[in-house]
């Protein structure tokens, strides 16, 4: 179907890992699942109406201005001064407060929803400030090192806020990762507001030494390095306390085989990389038992990094269950 025919499509747009340990609000990939699914349709009216949301149990708000999947869709239309109808169908594949990109998800997939409807009037990165306006209204920060990912695939480092300035990071093929997903929730305000507000120099230069160190083994294929880097002295200490069992957790995963791990995002997910499938699994059992072990309930994902970000779908396409449940 061309451009000018299609008046309705649906997407899916996948769950990212931010802040990848070390790489505070300036790091994240991309992973296969969970993810959102959005239905747009266009529109006689002008606008953007939600028809409907799914998965939320109700939370989410409808009105388009409140919601990430409308805010980011909103901004669009201004930017390119387009009168366009839209209408959005929001499948929530992805539980809120997870610490994967929830609200990421939802404008990542609208975005890329309507953009192709309206004929592709911006690039795929061009998208990014509208998803970033969004992660404001759901957070109170502007950070892109979920939508980024979720926009572009693979690895993203935003290297600068002002002017924005984003690079997509080379990585290994062979890189697997591994997500605990634990049955509580963390708002990413709650998350923020325990961060130390001083940092000592010397914590400082460990944490951007380590970040460098990430980078370039991810660019060189460098299982050691990448393994040495996977290291956060400064944020990981406090919102590591949020999360029933994390140091046992983290613990079983480094016996296990893994890289390295920590917590994805705000929390309370936490992630673990990788160099098989196989490892991967391994790592995921040994990191649930883990957790299991103070009669906690979570979910294990396991993924290769994502490297195209949000797909089309066909009509009757379902790449994600209709909740969190493991593999």
């Amino acid at each position: 179907m061309s451009k000018l025919e299609q008046h309705s499509i649906r997407v899916f747009a996948p769950a990212t890992v931010a802040n990848v340990a070390c790489g505070f609000d300036s790091l994240g990939f991309a992973i296969n699942m969970p993810g959102d699914i959005v239905e747009m349709s266009l529109h006689e009216h002008s606008g953007v109406r939600i028809r409907d949301i799914t998965g939320d149990n109700g939370r989410l708000p409808r009105e388009a201005e409140n919601n990430t999947a409308g805010v980011s869709v909103l901004a669009l239309l201004e930017h390119i001064g387009s009168q366009q109808g839209l209408e959005i169908v929001l499948h929530k594949r992805m539980p809120l407060g997870s610490g994967l990109g929830s609200s990421a998800a939802s404008s990542v997939a609208a975005l890329y929803a309507a953009n192709l409807l309206l004929g592709e009037p911006l690039e795929k990165a061009e998208l990014l400030p509208f998803a970033m306006k969004a992660e404001e209204r759901a957070c109170g920060s502007p950070h892109a090192d979920n939508v980024a990912p979720g926009l572009l695939g693979g690895f993203v480092l935003i290297r600068s806020y002002d002017p924005l300035d984003v690079i997509q990071v080379d990585y290994p093929e062979n890189l697997y990762c591994t997500i605990l997903h634990p049955h509580i929730e963390l708002r990413t305000e709650d998350s923020r507001r325990i961060l130390r507000k001083h940092i000592k120099l010397k914590d400082a230069v460990i944490q951007w030494s380590n970040l460098a160190g990430l980078i370039a083994g991810l660019a060189k294929s460098d299982y050691d390095l990448i393994s040495r880097s996977l290291n956060d002295i400064i944020f990981e200490p406090v919102r590591s306390l949020l999360i029933p069992g994390f140091d046992r957790v983290k613990a079983s995963a480094i016996a296990s085989g893994a890289l390295g791990c920590s917590i994805s995002g705000s929390g309370p997910s936490v992630f673990a990389l990788s160099t098989t499938e196989v490892k991967a699994g391994e790592v995921g059992d040994a990191m649930q038992n883990s957790f299991a072990e103070l009669q906690l309930d979570s979910d294990i994902f396991v993924s290769p990094v994502n490297s195209i970000g949000p797909r089309v779908l066909a009509p009757d396409e379902d790449p994600t269950p209709n909740r969190m449940y493991q593999q």
